[in-house]
Parts: structure tokens; sequence; C-alpha cells
């Protein structure tokens, strides 16, 4: 016979596991849950890293590039770029007036796109613009890639049409500084209307490509920011964007294509 003092051990020892159990569970309920919330932040951190790398604007012209091929600011995945160790020759010799500003007249389809370059600060880029213009490099070409998430940019220049073209030289960086001291994150902000040259991400890596900002766009100081878009063609660059890229995406071709018919570039 179980006496009440035996009854009221067993009750006991019966609670003690009750609440030893619920321990254990509430340990692995805030085990699962921790869990969750890591691999949530890891494919958030993921994600952002995938934005970062996405709005790269390169040129995937020079060797050891690789593409944009309409995908940095931005998911797209890219494409090696051809390497330029067979073609590539030197750059063109300095001929502009460096005391002078320039005009690169772009004749599109969408309109007529003005952009005034100060060869005293950017000598080798309007060098090799005009000397390109001159050799009608650009005439035919299509303004292969829009961005319309985290940065905001048309960007053209490539003969391929794809983001791996280029003339087969390269020229230096100028003017990193123009636009002022990189805060904090280590950008600083290209202004609606800048016209910029790609690059590989190396420095010393500009070809043929750039990019027309058509929205206040926050970059690293690493780009050549070598003129400024007329009141006229930054409209009709801001109306291709809103009209999107192909197939609704944030970075790709932009669904209002754009041919630059005609390339011209002369003093002011």
């Amino acid at each position: 016979m179980v006496t009440s003092d035996q009854r009221r051990r067993q009750l006991a020892r019966e609670k003690y596991v009750r609440q030893q159990q619920r321990r254990e569970d509430s340990r692995r309920k805030a085990k699962r849950r921790n869990t969750v919330i890591a691999s949530a932040l890891a494919v958030v951190l993921a994600a952002g890293a995938a934005v970062y790398g996405s709005v790269a604007l390169t040129d995937g012209s020079s060797k050891g590039s690789s593409s944009d091929a309409a995908g940095d600011p931005t998911g797209t995945p890219t494409t090696p770029a051809p390497t330029q160790s067979e073609s590539k020759g030197p750059e063109p010799k300095l001929t502009v007036d460096q005391k002078t500003t320039y005009a690169m007249a772009l004749t599109t389809n969408e309109g007529e796109i003005t952009i005034t370059m100060d060869a005293a600060k950017t000598p080798h880029t309007v060098n090799s613009f005009k000397y390109l213009a001159d050799k009608k490099y650009f005439d035919g070409t299509k303004c292969h890639r829009l961005t319309t998430q985290g940065i905001f940019v048309l960007q053209c220049g490539d003969p391929k049409g794809d983001g791996t073209g280029g003339p087969g030289y390269t020229i230096p960086d100028e003017n990193l500084t123009a636009l002022g001291k990189a805060g904090a994150e280590g950008t600083v902000t290209f202004p609606a209307g800048t016209v910029a040259m790609a690059n590989t991400g190396q420095p010393g890596t500009g070809g043929s490509q750039f990019f027309l900002v058509y929205k206040d766009t926050k970059l690293p100081p690493t780009y050549t920011p070598f003129g400024k878009i007329d009141a006229a063609g930054l409209k009709a660059v801001q109306e291709v964007a809103k009209a999107g890229v192909e197939g609704g995406a944030a970075d790709g071709a932009p669904k209002k294509a754009v041919t630059v018919e005609k390339a011209t570039v002369a003093k002011k």
C-alpha cells in the first residue's frame, strides 16, 4: 500500500520531470528561432552583396575584366569579358586643345543629346572621345544597359551592344575628386546630368563605354566624370528610363531601345 508520503514524493518527481521537459522544449524552440533568424540574415546579407555587385559600371573590354552584361546596379549574371591582349594598342596621341571645352553631340532615335566636356580637367578622356567619334566608332551603336534601382544610369559606347566591347586601348582615370570626398559609405553623389566613364573596376581601365546619370546616384569616386548633359538630352534619357527595362527587371537592356545614330565631337 502506498503511503501519503510516498504519494507526495511521486507527485513531486512527476512535477520536476514536467518542468524539466518544458525547459528543454523552450530551449529547442529558442534554438530553432535563432537558426531561422540567422538564415534570414544570411539571405539579406547575400542579397545586399548581390545588389552592390550588380551596380558596378564595368567596361568589359579590357584584359582581366568581367563585363557588366546588363547586370550591376545590380543581380543579373555577368559574363566573362574577352581579353585585349592581342588587339590592345596605345592610347591615341593627345591632340585636343587642353584650354577649351568640347561638345559631344549624340544623335539618337530618342532625341539629340549634347554633352559638354572640359578638356582642361579630362584631356585624355576628351581626346579619346574625339578620336573615336572622328572615326565614326559610335555611329550605329546601342545604349545597352539601363538601371532603375540602386543607381540610375543609361550606359552606352559599346560597339558590340552587350557590355563586352571596347576600342582596344585604355585611358587613365581623371577628375576623380571633382564630386567631393567620399563619405563613410565610400561613395559620392553623381548628380543627374553627369556623364562618366565605365571601367573594369580597376584603375586606368576606361575604354569607350560611358554612362549618363538621369537621377542623382551614389557611386564610389572611381569613375571619371567628364561631361554634363544639356537639359533636352537629360529629358530624353529620363523618358527612356521612365519606360523601364526589358522584362520588367531593374537592370538590363532598356525597353525603349536607344541607338546612337551619329556622334560628333567639336570645340564649343
